[in-house]
């Protein structure tokens, strides 16, 4: 589409013989609040890879804003606005949470390596800091050490890096993943403060979660895309209930 913020055209990409991206296509465009679920083996993990640079495809095109990046390095993209988070975090653990937001904008703003920034500089640095934090509702926790939290707290920390990197396209790779069920709800409430005009592709287990979030659902098997949907229509396809049930006859996938 030509408004899409990010659009994938015939990804493909095999690892010797084994063809794990089989001519996957989609399409976010502003304020998508889109899921990526599949069983384990679908090829998830693969074509996260293929859009924000991790792998270059063997065939297809990827697009952000309307400008072809398929062979734009990772840190290219992340400039452009396009940002992942990881499955497994990668926070600095003996850092504060706010001195793991303020080296993102430090990152973006290209100061990282600067001992010394002018006061408007150093200014505009903490409003971008506390205008994450805030996003995320962890003012209260700025200098508790990360490496102290639980999971589910450092999982809103790196929502909060991602968010200080002004993404225009938002990966989130699994972020309730090994968060306890009773702490999920706080990454649910925090996906609800993202910026309406970002686009949000999700990959996720977590069911419940995805089916409270997502607006639509994309699903993968074997590295295709079997379905694409509203939550509703993909709950009720049968192939999908098949490949997560073991047979057609099962019940909806989420209430």
């Amino acid at each position: 589409m030509s408004n899409a913020r990010l659009s994938a055209n015939g990804l493909c990409m095999a690892f010797g013989g084994l063809k794990v991206t089989d001519d996957v296509s989609l399409s976010l465009p502003a304020g998508a609040r889109t899921a990526l679920i599949g069983p384990n083996g679908a090829g998830k993990t693969t074509l996260v890879n293929l859009l924000s640079g991790m792998l270059r495809p063997k065939a297809g095109t990827v697009t952000l804003d309307g400008r072809a990046i398929t062979g734009m390095r990772q840190d290219a993209r992340v400039r452009a606005g396009l940002v992942r988070t990881f499955q497994i975090s990668r926070l600095f653990l003996e850092f504060s949470v706010h001195d793991n937001v303020r080296a993102a904008v430090l990152h973006r703003r290209g100061l990282a390596a600067h001992v010394f920034q002018s006061k408007r500089e150093a200014a505009t640095v903490e409003a971008e800091v506390h205008e994450a934090l805030q996003a995320l509702g962890l003012e209260r926790l700025a200098q508790r050490v990360v490496g102290s939290m639980a999971l589910g707290e450092r999982r809103l920390v790196e929502i909060a890096l991602a968010l200080a990197m002004k993404p225009r396209v938002l990966l989130l790779d699994e972020p309730a993943a090994g968060v306890p069920q009773s702490e999920s709800g706080r990454i649910l409430e925090a996906l609800a403060t993202l910026p309406g005009d970002l686009a949000v592709l999700l990959i996720e287990h977590d069911m419940d979660l995805v089916f409270r979030f997502a607006k639509d659902i994309i699903v993968l098997a074997s590295g295709s895309v079997l379905a694409k949907g509203t939550p509703q229509e993909v709950a009720a396809n049968e192939e999908v209930k098949h490949i997560y049930f073991g047979r057609s006859d099962h019940g909806p996938l989420a209430h």
